[in-house]
């Protein structure tokens, strides 16, 4: 990516870094078909499934398909942010009251800070991390630009097809970008401009919401690299 042109202001920044991590999904995503779409590479993975098939007790969708959901927990890799909300003056309760989880869970990983248990975060398929994708945008969208009052889960039909899937999800961004290139610098740093209710969006300012919002996007994306690798090599087609 090039530096002629590259806005240096923050929500400048932002978007370029938005952008160019579009592009390159978009890129690495060209040819994904179904059966690669819902690809299980090892058993227990979280993926997308009929309703009547669901094996994780909290899958959601409002339709047919649902996304498999586990019971509520912090995994490992998110203790540090459990550490930033409760050191940036977040009550024990209002954490566990986020993650769904009890007190005495926020308090037992909070002790556990530098010390973390092992990673237990299941191996999921691209057709879940899309779908992961596409709610937390579309939720994003609704409780920043939208009515703030429809629940995230129930926004996005999921379905099996891996092309209409990619074709709605591209569309999202699309609003989404374009929401948010029209945010004025006073946003930015306003506290609760979203007021997403999964998560610490009430208690950040928009600014914040952005940058995890554009790191959503990269480190799921990445992953859904790293599968479409595994998947070429394991089927012995052609790079």
């Amino acid at each position: 990516m090039g530096t002629e042109g590259a806005r240096t202001d923050r929500l400048g920044l932002l978007l370029d870094q938005f952008d160019h991590a579009r592009e390159m999904a978009e890129v690495r995503l060209t040819g994904l078909g179904d059966e690669e779409f819902r690809w299980e590479p090892v058993p227990g993975c979280w993926s997308l499934r009929r309703r009547s098939e669901a094996v994780t007790p909290r899958a959601f969708g409002p339709g047919e398909w649902v996304l498999d959901l586990g019971a509520a927990d912090i995994p490992a890799n998110e203790y540090a942010e459990v550490a930033r909300q409760a050191a940036g003056g977040m009550s024990v309760a209002k954490i566990a009251d986020d993650w769904s989880v009890s007190v005495e869970r926020v308090e037992q990983v909070l002790a556990r800070t530098g010390a973390p248990e092992p990673d237990r975060t299941p191996v999921t398929t691209i057709a879940w991390r899309l779908g992961h994708l596409h709610f937390c945008f579309a939720g994003g969208w609704e409780w920043a630009f939208g009515e703030r009052r429809r629940e995230p889960k129930l926004l996005v039909d999921f379905t099996p097809s891996a092309t209409e899937a990619l074709e709605r999800f591209w569309s999202l961004l699309d609003r989404w970008r374009g929401s948010v290139a029209a945010v004025t610098e006073e946003q930015l740093d306003t506290v609760g401009f979203s007021q997403y209710p999964y998560g610490s969006d009430p208690d950040d300012p928009f600014v914040t919401v952005l940058a995890g919002a554009n790191l959503e996007l990269i480190h799921h994306m990445a992953e859904i690299a790293l599968l479409r690798d595994l998947w070429r090599a394991r089927s012995g087609t052609a790079g």
